[in-house]
Protein backbone atom coordinates (compact mmCIF):
# COMPACT_ATOMS: atom_id res chain seq x y z
CA UNK A 1 0.00 0.00 0.00
CA UNK A 2 1.31 3.73 -1.23
CA UNK A 3 0.67 5.01 2.14
CA UNK A 4 2.63 2.54 4.09
CA UNK A 5 5.72 2.22 1.74
CA UNK A 6 5.75 6.19 2.03
CA UNK A 7 5.56 5.89 6.25
CA UNK A 8 8.45 3.05 6.12
CA UNK A 9 10.61 5.74 3.87
CA UNK A 10 10.11 8.27 6.65
CA UNK A 11 10.42 6.22 9.30
CA UNK A 12 14.02 4.24 7.98
CA UNK A 13 15.04 7.90 7.09
CA UNK A 14 14.27 9.04 10.59
CA UNK A 15 16.06 6.06 12.49
CA UNK A 16 19.19 7.03 10.63
CA UNK A 17 19.48 10.63 10.88
CA UNK A 18 16.79 12.09 13.57
CA UNK A 19 15.27 15.31 13.80
CA UNK A 20 16.53 18.25 10.73
CA UNK A 21 14.94 21.08 12.85
CA UNK A 22 13.86 22.77 9.50
CA UNK A 23 13.49 25.32 8.59
CA UNK A 24 16.42 27.23 10.86
CA UNK A 25 15.17 30.98 11.19
CA UNK A 26 14.45 32.98 14.76
CA UNK A 27 11.04 34.85 12.80
CA UNK A 28 8.33 34.02 10.54
CA UNK A 29 10.03 36.96 8.15
CA UNK A 30 13.60 35.62 8.12
CA UNK A 31 11.84 32.26 7.11
CA UNK A 32 10.64 33.46 4.62
CA UNK A 33 13.42 35.66 3.46
CA UNK A 34 15.75 32.37 3.63
CA UNK A 35 13.12 30.38 1.06
CA UNK A 36 13.58 32.88 -1.43
CA UNK A 37 17.25 33.21 -1.09
CA UNK A 38 17.61 29.56 -1.06
CA UNK A 39 16.96 29.29 -4.88
CA UNK A 40 19.68 27.94 -7.06
CA UNK A 41 21.91 28.07 -3.67
CA UNK A 42 23.00 25.66 -0.82
CA UNK A 43 22.10 26.87 2.44
CA UNK A 44 25.69 27.94 3.73
CA UNK A 45 25.58 30.73 1.31
CA UNK A 46 22.46 31.57 2.49
CA UNK A 47 23.40 31.51 6.08
CA UNK A 48 26.34 34.15 5.33
CA UNK A 49 23.64 36.32 3.31
CA UNK A 50 21.13 36.53 6.04
CA UNK A 51 23.79 36.69 8.39
CA UNK A 52 24.43 40.18 6.41
CA UNK A 53 20.99 41.12 6.97
CA UNK A 54 21.03 40.94 10.44
CA UNK A 55 24.14 42.94 11.36
CA UNK A 56 22.65 45.31 9.43
CA UNK A 57 19.34 45.58 11.05
CA UNK A 58 17.58 45.02 7.84
CA UNK A 59 16.33 41.81 8.87
CA UNK A 60 12.64 43.37 9.67
CA UNK A 61 9.43 43.42 7.47
CA UNK A 62 9.63 47.47 7.88
CA UNK A 63 13.59 47.78 6.57
CA UNK A 64 13.07 45.52 4.44
CA UNK A 65 10.25 47.47 2.45
CA UNK A 66 11.98 50.61 2.72
CA UNK A 67 15.19 49.05 1.48
CA UNK A 68 16.82 49.99 -2.09
CA UNK A 69 17.52 46.81 -4.23
CA UNK A 70 21.15 47.83 -4.33
CA UNK A 71 21.32 47.89 -0.61
CA UNK A 72 19.92 44.06 -0.84
CA UNK A 73 21.82 42.99 -3.59
CA UNK A 74 24.70 43.98 -1.64
CA UNK A 75 23.92 42.46 1.55
CA UNK A 76 22.68 38.70 0.10
CA UNK A 77 25.75 38.72 -2.30
CA UNK A 78 27.03 35.21 -0.80
CA UNK A 79 23.82 34.22 -2.03
CA UNK A 80 24.04 33.90 -5.70
CA UNK A 81 22.41 35.58 -8.24
CA UNK A 82 21.65 38.76 -5.56
CA UNK A 83 20.35 41.23 -8.11
CA UNK A 84 17.67 38.90 -9.17
CA UNK A 85 17.09 37.79 -5.41
CA UNK A 86 16.82 41.14 -4.21
CA UNK A 87 14.05 42.26 -6.68
CA UNK A 88 12.46 38.96 -5.75
CA UNK A 89 12.48 40.42 -2.32
CA UNK A 90 11.16 43.65 -3.22
CA UNK A 91 8.10 42.01 -5.03
CA UNK A 92 7.48 39.95 -2.32
CA UNK A 93 7.77 42.93 0.45
CA UNK A 94 5.50 45.41 -2.04
CA UNK A 95 2.75 42.28 -1.94
CA UNK A 96 2.92 42.50 1.76
CA UNK A 97 2.67 45.69 2.03
CA UNK A 98 0.00 46.63 -0.36
CA UNK A 99 -3.78 45.99 0.84
CA UNK A 100 -5.18 44.56 2.84
CA UNK A 101 -1.89 42.93 4.42
CA UNK A 102 -0.42 46.42 4.88
CA UNK A 103 3.11 44.67 5.96
CA UNK A 104 1.70 42.50 8.97
CA UNK A 105 2.36 38.79 8.47
CA UNK A 106 -0.75 38.20 10.90
CA UNK A 107 -3.27 39.27 8.51
CA UNK A 108 -1.43 37.11 6.14
CA UNK A 109 -1.43 34.27 8.38
CA UNK A 110 -5.53 34.48 8.39
CA UNK A 111 -6.09 33.35 4.57
CA UNK A 112 -7.06 29.77 3.87
CA UNK A 113 -3.95 27.68 2.58
CA UNK A 114 -5.45 27.54 -0.94
CA UNK A 115 -5.69 31.57 -0.69
CA UNK A 116 -2.00 32.19 0.44
CA UNK A 117 -0.84 29.84 -2.07
CA UNK A 118 -2.47 30.98 -5.00
CA UNK A 119 -1.02 35.18 -4.09
CA UNK A 120 2.83 33.75 -3.11
CA UNK A 121 2.39 32.48 -6.75
CA UNK A 122 1.13 35.48 -8.15
CA UNK A 123 4.43 37.20 -7.41
CA UNK A 124 6.91 37.72 -9.30
CA UNK A 125 9.86 35.53 -8.69
CA UNK A 126 8.02 32.93 -6.54
CA UNK A 127 7.36 29.31 -7.60
CA UNK A 128 5.90 26.76 -6.30
CA UNK A 129 8.30 24.92 -4.54
CA UNK A 130 9.13 28.47 -2.97
CA UNK A 131 5.43 29.53 -2.28
CA UNK A 132 5.12 26.10 -0.78
CA UNK A 133 8.36 26.01 1.48
CA UNK A 134 6.87 29.48 2.99
CA UNK A 135 3.42 28.28 3.15
CA UNK A 136 5.08 24.95 5.87
CA UNK A 137 8.01 26.60 7.21
CA UNK A 138 6.71 30.30 7.94
CA UNK A 139 3.07 29.35 8.26
CA UNK A 140 2.80 25.87 9.22
CA UNK A 141 0.17 24.65 6.67
CA UNK A 142 0.16 21.01 5.70
CA UNK A 143 1.20 21.36 2.27
CA UNK A 144 4.39 19.22 1.15
CA UNK A 145 7.34 21.09 -0.39
CA UNK A 146 8.27 18.95 -3.68
CA UNK A 147 12.29 19.48 -5.05
CA UNK A 148 14.65 17.63 -6.95
CA UNK A 149 15.72 15.21 -4.21
CA UNK A 150 12.08 14.25 -3.55
CA UNK A 151 11.58 13.31 -7.21
CA UNK A 152 15.17 11.26 -7.44
CA UNK A 153 13.89 9.52 -4.06
CA UNK A 154 10.20 8.84 -5.10
CA UNK A 155 11.26 7.64 -8.54
CA UNK A 156 14.21 5.51 -7.90
CA UNK A 157 11.51 3.61 -5.52
CA UNK A 158 8.77 3.26 -8.07
CA UNK A 159 6.34 5.64 -6.51
CA UNK A 160 6.22 8.19 -9.33
CA UNK A 161 6.63 8.61 -13.26
CA UNK A 162 9.67 10.13 -14.95
CA UNK A 163 7.56 12.22 -16.36
CA UNK A 164 5.89 13.24 -13.40
CA UNK A 165 5.47 16.48 -12.65
CA UNK A 166 5.68 19.12 -9.45
CA UNK A 167 1.90 19.72 -8.85
CA UNK A 168 1.36 15.67 -9.45
CA UNK A 169 4.03 14.28 -6.73
CA UNK A 170 2.56 17.11 -4.29
CA UNK A 171 -0.82 15.30 -4.40
CA UNK A 172 0.34 12.10 -4.50
CA UNK A 173 2.69 12.81 -0.98
CA UNK A 174 -0.39 14.80 0.83
CA UNK A 175 -2.95 12.60 -0.32
CA UNK A 176 -1.49 9.26 1.07
CA UNK A 177 0.38 10.74 4.21
CA UNK A 178 -1.38 12.04 7.53
CA UNK A 179 -2.46 15.71 6.87
CA UNK A 180 0.46 16.62 9.53
CA UNK A 181 2.82 19.92 9.13
CA UNK A 182 5.00 18.60 11.30
CA UNK A 183 5.31 15.13 9.02
CA UNK A 184 5.95 17.10 6.16
CA UNK A 185 8.28 19.19 7.52
CA UNK A 186 10.13 16.56 8.89
CA UNK A 187 10.01 14.59 5.68
CA UNK A 188 10.82 16.80 3.18
CA UNK A 189 14.38 17.56 5.15
CA UNK A 190 15.11 14.04 5.44
CA UNK A 191 14.36 13.54 1.91
CA UNK A 192 16.78 16.14 1.05
CA UNK A 193 19.59 14.27 3.32
CA UNK A 194 19.66 11.72 1.76
CA UNK A 195 19.76 13.05 -1.41
CA UNK A 196 22.43 14.54 -0.58
CA UNK A 197 24.24 11.79 1.00
CA UNK A 198 22.93 8.82 -1.20
CA UNK A 199 20.47 8.97 -3.88
CA UNK A 200 22.49 11.91 -5.98
CA UNK A 201 22.62 12.30 -9.99
CA UNK A 202 24.63 8.85 -10.12
CA UNK A 203 22.93 7.03 -7.07
CA UNK A 204 25.47 5.49 -4.23
CA UNK A 205 23.09 3.17 -2.93
CA UNK A 206 25.64 1.42 -0.52
CA UNK A 207 24.80 2.10 3.30
CA UNK A 208 21.57 4.08 2.19
CA UNK A 209 18.60 3.25 4.91
CA UNK A 210 16.43 2.70 2.51
CA UNK A 211 18.63 0.33 0.60
CA UNK A 212 16.56 -3.09 1.10
CA UNK A 213 13.31 -1.74 -0.58
CA UNK A 214 12.64 -2.36 -3.75
CA UNK A 215 14.32 0.76 -6.43
CA UNK A 216 16.00 1.30 -9.79
CA UNK A 217 19.42 3.32 -9.37
CA UNK A 218 19.14 4.26 -13.32
CA UNK A 219 15.81 6.35 -12.79
CA UNK A 220 16.57 9.47 -14.41
CA UNK A 221 17.98 11.59 -12.36
CA UNK A 222 16.23 15.06 -11.34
Amino acid sequence: MLSETLIDIHDLLYARWGPQHWWPGESRIEIIVGAILTQNTNWRNVEKAIGNLKAAEMLSEQRLAEAGVDVLSALIRPAGYYNIKAARLKSFMKWLFDEPYCGRLEVVEQMSTDALREALLGVKGIGRETADSILLYAFGRCVFVVDAYTCRVMGRHGLIEAEAGYEQVRALLEDNLPADAVLFNEYHALLVQVGKEHCRPTARCAGCPLEHLPHDANWPAW
